[in-house]
């Protein structure tokens, strides 16, 4: 009888286990952060306990400030009112006093017009790591060209601009304005350099290159035929790519300069730099402006469908009548291109900016030099004689000539008149 009782009290309890919960114990929920609150378990009907309003946050003093300045509606409306500003506010300089204490001197801001970005796209390294991996040089390093983070900053190889320099990064002589290393004896050249160069252009596929170097007066030819074999093999390799040599003045020796003009180049870049009557201060003693025309007339007759081309400096002192002289010289020497840029000064040991000239007035000389009948001027604060924009227009210009002739314009073969030179 027992037994019969304990089984039916096991039985009872095993369906009361089974018995389902209220609807409303189903539906309630805890969450892990949330307070334990009492009123949870009573029942739904009855009245809970009103919950208390959360603490608000100290107001910071950020916060402040924000609310208490403009709004964006009022940033729209100012900016919709304000008027351009006036050139002479635009242009205005600003200075600064710097120095220690008690020996302070004012000295000019760069304007901003001149400020320019630190490179840092990866193009940009891209470039220079092949241009350090074939040991060759730029002048857009050697000379701080400020247009570096432009030229070389493409969306890729092949739209990048960039200036090689041969025959290593030591200039035999010393320009005031520049700032290549110098010396009496640089060391040699590297056979290989032409190679090197037009592998690495090949390399980027470009339309457009240009060659320049130091000035090397220790060598017998000043480095013509070593500026001939690399214009060569970059033919060699790109026959379709065009190439602009910016070369020295190879000590005047005006059969140098007609070896390179034939070597197979399409445009012929030698700088004046500046006003004939500031070359004696600003160029080395061993360059002059006149002879720099003989340079330039030499490279016409040379290869009269050629396109001659040359660069100035401005901001060293010059005055208006001394650049009107110079562009009237230019021109009667047949130089189809000329450029106009700002002077900066490299290093404290290089010589002071006389002035920092607006883009008006830029843009005033390039008029100027276009109703003169130049074929083309650029003309700016950041222009360098092989700035890549002017790079554009002749490349068209040349493009166009080719297009219309049907085909190149038959020259001395480049490889014979480096042979004839070599016999003589």
């Amino acid at each position: 009888m027992a037994a019969s009782t304990n089984r039916l009290r096991c039985l009872y309890a095993s369906q009361a286990l089974k018995t389902p919960q209220p609807s409303w114990m189903m539906l309630t929920r805890h969450y892990a952060t949330a307070s334990p609150d009492p009123s949870a378990t009573s029942s739904p009907t009855s009245d809970s306990s009103p919950s208390k309003t959360p603490a608000r946050r100290r107001t910071t003093t950020f916060r402040d400030k924000l609310n208490a300045g403009p709004s964006f509606a009022d940033f729209l409306n100012s900016s919709r009112d304000n008027a351009p500003l006036d050139p002479s506010e635009a242009y205005a300089l600003k200075t600064v006093m710097v120095g220690p204490a008690g020996r302070k001197k004012e000295m000019t801001r760069l304007p901003p017009w001149l400020k320019t970005p630190i490179p840092d796209s990866e193009n940009y390294k891209r470039i220079k790591k092949d241009l350090r991996g074939l040991n060759l040089h730029t002048v857009c390093e050697e000379a701080r060209c400020p247009n570096i983070s432009d030229c070389w900053g493409g969306s890729s190889k092949s739209a990048a601009t960039a200036t090689i320099m041969l025959m290593g990064d030591t200039c035999t002589r010393g320009c005031r304005f520049c700032s290549v290393k110098t010396s009496r004896n640089p060391g040699p050249l590297d056979p290989h350099e032409p190679e090197n160069t037009a592998e690495a252009l090949s390399r980027w596929g470009l339309g457009y290159v240009v060659l320049t170097s130091v000035d090397r007066d220790d060598l017998p030819d000043g480095g013509a035929r070593h500026f001939a074999e690399t214009v060569i093999k970059i033919k060699q390799k790109s026959p379709s790519t065009l190439v602009e040599c910016l070369t020295g003045d190879f000590g005047g020796d005006l059969d140098m300069v007609s070896l390179v003009a034939r070597s197979g180049l399409d445009v012929y870049a030698h700088n004046v730099e500046t006003v004939e009557a500031l070359t004696p201060q600003v160029r080395d003693h061993r360059a002059s402006f006149q002879q720099s025309l003989r340079v330039l007339e030499a490279a016409k007759r040379a290869k009269p469908s050629l396109i001659t081309k040359t660069s100035m400096m401005l901001g060293l002192g010059e005055t208006e009548a001394q650049i009107w002289d110079a562009l009237r010289q230019i021109r009667a020497s047949d130089v189809d291109v000329v450029t106009f840029g700002q002077y900066m000064r490299p290093t404290k040991r290089h010589m002071p900016v006389h002035e920092y000239v607006t883009p008006d007035k830029f843009e005033l000389w390039r008029q100027r030099a276009l109703d003169m009948g130049f074929l083309y001027c650029a003309s700016g604060p950041l222009v360098r004689s092989s700035y890549k924009a002017g790079e554009a227009f002749i490349e068209n210009v040349l493009k166009k000539r080719r297009a219309g002739t049907g085909k190149a314009e038959e020259t001395v073969s480049a490889e014979n008149v480096v042979a004839d030179e070599a016999t003589r």
